[in-house]
């Protein structure tokens, strides 16, 4: 007996069959199938023949493999269960189907947004004990040559890989109880007829697997790395989407994204500019200091001051205090409410630093509960600090209550939300404990808004992203290594919840000097802000920063609801973006030259996502080239361009020459409306 289900989007269709009431295999997924497709006779079509070496009927590759089907691939889940349909809801989204085995219950949950293009997936195991279960598995092409996967590195995140399909089994873990710097949980497959895309949004580390059997059938598995067997296990969601190109998959993700699970404190009020002031004081709070500072950030246009580690207990250097969330007397003998005024004179909002889940031996709060400690009494610390058992119940309290306190007391609408070192051993829990005392202290403080960091970006996830409105992508400023991890990301993170900052002019991370209109218009690709020591900047430096500040906040709105594009560029050294409004009248473009170009000359660059009205197309970005370098006339190097979308996109816009760490900006506007 064979039993179907589909979902289908304007473009895609997925379609589950399930043979004798077992768990189901993905059957299609793929191009949109007509409607009234007989899906059975479409089973039937790709039944499999049998031959030698092999056994007498090919073992499914269901949703979960099981040990019960004599799969030989990695298995789904490690249960040793005999799953069978016991309950269908369907005719609403979402589908559910249940499966029993005895006192065990597997539930899929399907849904589909038909406007946005991407199914989310779920699997839940009950009443039987498992220490793996993945989300949903799902097939590969035959056409597919490789997986894009993400590697990476503290201040090196998300740096694609292209893993090839190979007969056996691709398998990366994440052990360390985050999303991590190492591996972001998402792919994308180019299988030849269309991209595929997949993230796992979950928060605690996971397992990957992209495996091609002997039999030429390949398919793809996340989940999360629970560290324990348990007997309630959620596997995802899983979300999934499919589109003729890159561009494509990114424009459904972006638009889920901001449909399902962006999430502002007030949706209407336009991202603020950042100042945040880690670069410029690091630990040492000096009240006067930080007075003409936040005077500096709000004369450049600064819309939000962020008070960074070292307002609270002693903290002096990041081995003491975590955990001792209290104003720091030494520091502030006022306590922090003058100063909070003074920023909100000056026109700004103001945001504080946390990182509520670790603590500091050398700390009160570890002194009087060292077994409030995650892991042995004897591990190895990290960064100076160990992690709170989040899951016990006092833990949990003791951190609202004293992070509920400052809030309550004081006029502050931002959280930055630090994670600085990875768990002693994988714990899914944390994860989930985590949500809860964030989602705690939303519900309590609903204007306040967070911010996921960790150590830069090894905490983002669409998790993570439900209950923050940004992530700190990477503790790197340096522009080029920014205009890199950027683009990487571009298909996960839509622009305004990914914080982009203006650093020093020494890069603190990689000790490059770049120039200041580099820095500002990388910065001006993503939630923009500023952080350095602004008294440093020079004149030329000030008038550049304000400059593009007001640019950005004069074109913030339409740039967050519009749809970000990848350019291919030949040159591997050159990085080219747009942003196209909604109504697509107006568009911005970035071309960044990270090192030396690839060829004498620049090619000349296609742009998209436009329709047929006449463009009037300008520089805004200033300082290309040094002037003995391009030499010769350029019509967008000299002035404006006027062309219709059509041919902007077929015939393109020929670049002048770029040197080394330049970037040219261009702003488009249609001239018809």
């Amino acid at each position: 007996m064979i039993e179907c289900w589909r979902l289908d989007t304007a473009d895609a269709t997925l379609v589950l069959a399930s043979e004798n009431r077992r768990l189901p295999e993905v059957l299609h997924w793929g191009a949109r199938l007509p409607d009234g497709e007989g899906l059975v006779a479409l089973w039937r079509a790709g039944m499999s023949d049998v031959t030698g070496g092999m056994l007498d009927a090919r073992p499914p590759m269901t949703i979960c493999p099981m040990r019960e089907d004599v799969f030989p691939g990695a298995q789904g889940c490690d249960a040793d269960l005999s799953l069978r349909l016991d309950g269908v809801e369907e005719g609403a989204d979402p589908l559910r189907l249940t499966f029993r085995d005895g006192q065990a219950t597997y539930t899929l949950r399907a849904e589909v947004d038909a406007e946005t293009g991407v199914f989310t997936l779920t699997a839940r195991l009950d009443g039987a004990e498992a220490g793996w279960l993945c989300a949903p598995a799902f097939p590969v092409s035959p056409r597919a040559e490789g997986i894009t996967t993400y590697a990476g590195k503290w201040i090196g995140e998300f740096q694609e890989r292209v893993v090839p399909f190979a007969t056996g089994a691709h398998v990366r873990e994440v052990r360390d109880g985050r999303t991590s710097h190492e591996a972001f949980p998402g792919v994308l497959l180019d299988e030849g007829d269309g991209v595929v895309a997949a993230h796992l949004g979950m928060s605690c580390g996971h397992r990957f697997v992209a495996e091609q059997l002997p039999d030429g059938r390949r398919q793809v598995q996340f989940g999360p790395m629970l560290g324990r067997r348990e007997r309630e296990i959620e596997a995802g969601p899983l979300y999934l989407t499919r589109g003729a190109d890159r561009n494509a998959v990114t424009r459904n993700l972006h638009a889920h994204f901001r449909k399902h699970v962006r999430s502002f404190a007030d949706p209407e009020r336009p991202r603020p500019v950042h100042y945040n002031c880690w670069e410029a004081v690091y630990f040492d709070h000096d009240e006067a200091r930080l007075r003409d500072i936040a005077v500096r950030a709000a004369e450049l246009g600064a819309e939000r001051f962020v008070l960074d580690d070292g307002w609270f207990g002693r903290r002096d250097d990041d081995t003491s205090s975590l955990g001792d969330w209290q104003v720091d007397p030494r520091k502030w003998p006022d306590g922090l409410g003058p100063f909070i005024a003074h920023v909100q004179s000056l026109g700004m909002s103001f945001g504080i630093w946390f990182e509520p889940e670790m603590v500091n031996p050398d700390s009160d709060l570890h002194r009087a509960h060292p077994d409030w400690v995650l892991g042995p009494a004897d591990q190895p610390l990290g960064r100076g600090q160990l992690v709170l058992d989040l899951t016990q119940e006092a833990v949990a309290d003791y951190l609202f209550e004293r992070i509920d306190a400052v809030l309550r007391d004081h006029a502050i609408d931002y959280i930055k939300w630090d994670h600085n070192r990875v768990l002693p051993f994988p714990d899914h829990r944390q994860a989930l404990a985590t949500y809860a005392l964030i989602d705690r202290l939303r519900a309590a403080h609903p204007g306040v808004e967070i911010e996921s960091c960790s150590s830069g970006g090894g905490r983002i996830d669409w998790g993570i992203l439900q209950r923050t409105s940004r992530v700190w992508l990477s503790d790197s400023n340096d522009a080029l290594e920014r205009m890199r991890i950027q683009a990487m990301a571009a298909p996960w993170l839509p622009p305004e919840v990914v914080g982009s900052h203006v650093g020093p002019r020494v890069c603190h991370t990689s000790g490059r000097i770049l120039p200041m209109e580099l820095r500002a218009w990388v910065a001006a690709q993503r939630s923009f802000g500023f952080e350095m020591d602004l008294a440093e900047l020079t004149g030329n430096e000030v008038e550049a920063l304000a400059r593009v500040t007001a640019w950005w906040k004069a074109n913030r709105d339409w740039m967050h609801r519009g749809q970000v594009l990848t350019l291919p560029t030949r040159d591997p050294e050159q990085f080219a973006e747009m942003v196209v409004s909604e109504s697509r009248d107006r568009f911005a473009l970035w071309l960044g030259q990270r090192g030396a170009p690839a060829d004498i000359l620049p090619d000349r660059l296609r742009l998209d996502g436009l329709d047929e009205r006449r463009y009037r197309v300008r520089r805004i970005s200033q300082d290309i080239s040094t002037p003995w370098l391009s030499r010769g006339d350029n019509a967008i190097k000299e002035g404006e361009v006027h062309l219709s979308g059509a041919a902007l996109m077929r015939f393109g816009l020929q670049p002048p020459v770029m040197t080394p760490a330049s970037i040219l900006v261009l702003e488009g506007v249609a001239e018809n409306g």
